[in-house]
């Protein structure tokens, strides 16, 4: 099904630094002047340990997350606040309990702000975008089903549907596929991909799982914790017509070992056995 591309967002962050007020302790930085572009149509992926702000960073530029200091530009103009351009998909789905999976994804154009100012074309045109969002995401069998009806890779593929709903120029993604199985997870990255190169929309996509990150995106950006800025960005050499073997090739592992090396690295404990190591040792100093 071939659908009509959107309009491709591009960003720039400019010495982003952002800090979280804390009660009686001095001020915690998260964020230390962090800069980086992504590029229209690009699917550009965060990957990092706990702590390293990638999900502040995406949600300052959602506009859910005020910053202290820098600048950030989409499309020529600063970010203040949320915006239609702009649609986020959470971990948690978020879907309306009392609403079908049809009338979750039309949710947005049931809003007064926008329905005040849609003509009859629009109303049609609407529901031939839903309709079609439902077949891509293989979920026309469920349009009239509830969402404690459905899976929770079904839940988050709505999830997605309704943030497709309104064309919107750039798709934010935190940690989305975080709580679905290894199996639903694949399914959901072939999805994603076939999505991204159906609607041709920005995608900043944010997770800690380094496969993950090398088998979606168009570059990887690693950002180090205490405060969060980047400490690397890695292009993913693969085309953008991925299948699953990828992952089991030696250019993929050994890419995947160098992203979980600079990790390590930046967050003071290289490997799972330091630690099992320290922990021994003050076990038998006790």
């Amino acid at each position: 099904m071939k659908m009509p591309a959107m309009s491709q967002s591009e960003v720039h962050f400019e010495t982003v630094s952002k800090s979280f007020k804390r009660r009686n302790e001095s001020a915690l930085l998260v964020l230390d002047q962090v800069s980086l572009h992504v590029a229209p149509g690009e699917f550009l992926v965060l990957v990092g340990a706990s702590g390293c702000g990638k999900s502040t960073l995406l949600r300052i530029l959602a506009g859910l997350e005020t910053y202290d200091s820098g600048r950030v530009i989409l499309d020529g103009q600063p970010v203040h606040g949320p915006g239609a351009d702009r649609a986020m998909v959470f971990q948690h789905y978020s879907l309306y309990p009392w609403l079908t999976v049809k009338d979750n994804i039309r949710f947005s154009r049931q809003l007064r702000v926008v329905r005040d100012q849609l003509t009859s074309s629009d109303v049609e045109a609407a529901s031939g975008r839903s309709d079609a969002l439902l077949s891509l995401m293989g979920l026309s069998h469920a349009a009239d089903y509830y969402p404690n009806q459905l899976s929770g890779g079904m839940q988050q593929r709505v999830a997605i549907a309704r943030a497709l709903m309104n064309r919107p120029k750039l798709l934010l993604m935190d940690e989305p596929f975080g709580a679905l199985d290894a199996q639903t997870r694949e399914v959901m990255h072939d999805l994603i991909r076939h999505v991204h190169q159906l609607e041709g929309t920005t995608i900043v996509f944010v997770t800690h799982d380094v496969e993950e990150a090398l088998y979606l995106g168009d570059r990887v950006v690693v950002m180090a914790p205490r405060p969060g800025r980047i400490d690397s960005v890695v292009s993913v050499p693969f085309g953008r017509q991925r299948e699953q073997d990828l992952k089991a090739t030696v250019d993929f592992l050994g890419l995947k070992r160098q992203i979980l090396h600079r990790i390590r690295e930046t967050s003071g404990m290289k490997t799972n056995r330091d630690m099992l190591e320290q922990l021994s040792q003050q076990g038998s100093q006790n």
